[in-house]
């Protein structure tokens, strides 16, 4: 056990580091994007892109990754993503590259995560000791934050020392050799499943059956989406435009908010990764949302200067490891392992569905809604500028007062819930 938890402490690392190299190339080619269209909805797009296909190739995949090896899987995945990362190289050098060719590499990158991620979510599961399952998903939000405070330092430095070519070069060089790495030295033991399904639906029919049963599990995963849908409508979608906007286009005041929130990340995943597992993981889980839209959502609704904007990154950014890993230890424990991959295929689908709307939908009300609004003087709005302030940004801000509120009042309303309170008990 101890040898194969080794084992994926190297793959952990090489993942790593793979994964700044992607996320330095996804920031670089916001720049570049941004640069040619003068655009924020050509930017959303490139998340949009990438999402939408994700969802729905997540519902038919769980039976494939259940019955196929999750290694080759992986290898199969990561390079079909990196040759996306080559070809928009090579359009780049041959002077023809577009932004929808961009869009059209992200459509594929998010058909091959669909594909990846519920393997790799079983790979750990085979890896990791039960008991470690919750310090590894701190690990993994340790690296992820780390990646969201360091990639756009580099990729900004990078890109002004030798263009998007360098970076595209530098992701390619990080995948090849976190491919060799996973290639020549992990070995992931396989529990395939012997049950042949007859059609795409078949992986689909027995998730929801196992969730029909796991009333919990996927009330978790509802209520998760609905999290999720808050979240992209505004810290992962308005938060640059409103800091922008709020203070007078200074990109420092940006820098140091985005970077805050990678250290509550940071700091939120180690300790994660150092302590002992909760003994009420499933009403942690909402606690911890819970939290983070109460101090994260309203504190930047509110704040007025880069302060108050940086302690509610970290107030936000903190409790989001806790969610991932109390989530994480519940599924690994009550899906049985011959069919984790069919599981976490719908579980993928679910949770994350209502991201692409949210990202649309976002970007629409803060331009078109609620940006206006507060500046037309009605009665209402006078009322909410007392809270949040006037002028450009204002509406945005309005807007992460009405996600505070209501993921708020979403997530402490599941810690009542009967089949929330079964796991716990359950466990």
């Amino acid at each position: 056990m101890e040898k194969k938890f080794r084992k994926y402490i190297v793959l952990w690392l090489s993942q790593s580091v793979s994964g700044l190299g992607s996320s330095m190339t996804g920031f670089a080619l916001v720049l570049w994007a941004y640069g040619q269209s003068h655009s924020a909805m050509s930017v959303s797009l490139m998340s949009f892109c990438n999402y939408v296909p994700y969802v729905i190739i997540s519902l038919f995949v769980g039976d494939f990754v259940d019955r196929h090896r999750k290694k080759t899987i992986m290898l199969v995945s990561d390079s079909i993503a990196a040759a996306g990362s080559l070809a928009v190289l090579a359009f780049l050098l041959a002077g023809h590259l577009s932004v929808w060719h961009i869009y059209l590499v992200n459509m594929i990158i998010g058909v091959t995560n669909a594909f990846q991620q519920p393997a790799s979510a079983v790979a750990t599961g085979r890896l990791v000791p039960e008991g470690k399952i919750s310090n590894v998903s701190g690990m993994n939000s340790f690296s992820n934050n780390l990646t969201v405070v360091f990639s756009p330092m580099l990729a900004a430095f990078l890109f002004a020392a030798g263009g998007l070519p360098l970076i595209l070069l530098i992701d390619l060089v990080s995948f090849v050799c976190a491919f060799c790495v996973l290639l020549l030295f992990i070995e992931i033991p396989e529990r395939l499943s012997e049950k042949k399904g007859n059609s795409p639906f078949a992986g689909i029919a027995d998730g929801f059956a196992f969730l029909k049963k796991e009333k919990g599990i996927l009330y978790i995963m509802l209520t998760m989406a609905l999290i999720n849908f808050f979240s992209r409508l505004t810290y992962e979608n308005i938060l640059s435009p409103m800091i922008l906007a709020r203070s007078s286009g200074n990109n420092i005041t940006l820098g140091i908010v985005n970077a805050c929130m990678g250290i509550g990340g940071i700091a939120g995943g180690i300790v994660v990764s150092m302590k002992k597992e909760s003994r009420h993981k499933a009403v942690a889980i909402y606690v911890s949302a819970a939290l983070s839209f109460l101090f994260g959502d309203l504190i930047m609704a509110v704040g007025k200067n880069v302060f108050c904007w940086s302690v509610a990154a970290v107030a936000a950014s903190f409790p989001i490891p806790f969610i991932m890993a109390d989530q994480n230890a519940i599924l690994y424990r009550k899906i049985p392992a011959a069919m984790q991959g069919r599981v976490f295929a719908v579980r993928n689908a679910i949770q994350y569905s209502t991201i692409p709307a949210g990202i649309i939908l976002g970007g629409y009300l803060a331009d078109h809604v609620f940006e206006p609004y507060m500046s037309s003087g009605s009665r209402l709005s006078g009322m909410l500028e007392r809270i949040v302030g006037n002028g450009a940004g204002s509406g945005m801000a309005a807007m992460f007062l009405c996600t505070g509120v209501c993921g708020f009042m979403v997530s402490m309303a599941s810690c009542f819930n009967r089949e929330i309170k079964k796991l716990d008990r359950s466990d």
